[in-house]
């Protein structure tokens, strides 16, 4: 019986290349719809068992859709697929994201961007810069202190692993209220405002859905330590834009580390803001930039019937 026949339907660099190999292994083989003159795509789209796929409403052509009918598994690259327009796909597809994939490091940058910020990092570099030198300017110690995760499943409960280690306790959200990984206190989104009130460092990792959308908010913000720390792993919608920049100017003492914005190239074609944020001291940005993972296309791919 011959191998499934995988597309990559998204233009791949040769270093990405050689992870999906490593990746898929012997299970699958491997064409890539970018190395093909455009009038040999639609063949090979018909060919596929299965399409790996960044973002479908770029990747593929409306004509291009409509030849997948037949595929038995579509493959996202990305963790979330709330950009997608999913109810462009047949509705018969099966279909599979990335959830999970860059949960370590995705910790890993949570962490570094909590350290920056408790320990004033970009601050008193500025600060330096300008001849300032700050020796006795207390910076804070996260060994004691609350961390609130908000959206406690892959991504959320890697970060927990890395502060906890750091003495930190643990708080956290996801929908059940209930986690096999350890806290000091868990709750369903019902209870929000304890886990805002309580958080010192304060992680969103929750997924963009019509729960989440614009749930921190002005009010939400206000609950809030003076000196709290924010930081989005997530999605720029779950907070209010504007009622975070308020808060910025209003409380020099607390700071967003964003890694998620409100406009951005992958899912809008554009990096833009509505307010100036770079502009304040007590901002730490970063451009959404993780390393090339894919782990859930090779089991899938070996679960399909032969």
């Amino acid at each position: 019986m011959s191998n499934p026949t995988l597309v990559v339907v998204f233009d791949v660099e040769s270093v990405g290349r050689r992870v999906i190999r490593e990746t898929i292994g012997e299970v699958a083989d491997i064409l890539y719809l970018t190395d093909v003159p455009a009038a040999e795509r639609a063949d090979l789209l018909r060919r596929a068992d299965v399409i790996f796929a960044q973002n479908t409403a770029k990747d593929l052509t409306t004509e291009e859709l409509s030849l997948i009918r037949t595929v038995r598994l579509l493959q996202f690259y990305t963790a979330g697929v709330d950009f997608i327009p999913l109810q462009a796909l047949p509705a018969d597809c099966p279909i599979a994201t990335n959830g999970g994939a860059f949960a370590e490091p995705m910790a890993e940058h949570a962490l570094a961007m909590t350290f920056a910020a408790a320990k004033r990092l970009f601050i008193e570099h500025h600060h330096l810069a300008h001849g300032v030198f700050h020796q006795f300017t207390p910076n804070r110690m996260l060994c004691g202190r609350v961390c609130g995760v908000f959206g406690f499943g892959g991504v959320g409960v890697a970060t927990a692993r890395l502060m906890r280690a750091m003495g930190m306790q643990i708080y956290a959200i996801n929908r059940r209220g209930y986690s096999v990984a350890p806290t000091e206190w868990i709750g369903p989104p019902a209870h929000l405002d304890v886990l805002l009130r309580a958080a010192d460092v304060f992680v969103i990792a929750a997924p963009l859905s019509h729960a989440t959308v614009g749930c921190i908010g002005a009010r939400e913000l206000s609950l809030m330590k003076e000196d709290a720390i924010l930081v989005n792993l997530a999605r720029g919608e779950i907070i209010d834009e504007r009622a975070l920049f308020a808060h910025l100017q209003g409380h020099p003492a607390f700071t967003a580390c964003l890694d998620a914005w409100w406009v951005e190239p992958i899912r809008h074609g554009v990096f833009r803001m509505q307010y100036p944020f770079m502009e304040l001291p007590n901002v730490i940005g970063s451009p959404t930039f993780h390393r090339i993972t894919w782990w859930s296309v090779s089991p899938l791919i070996e679960s399909l019937p032969k």
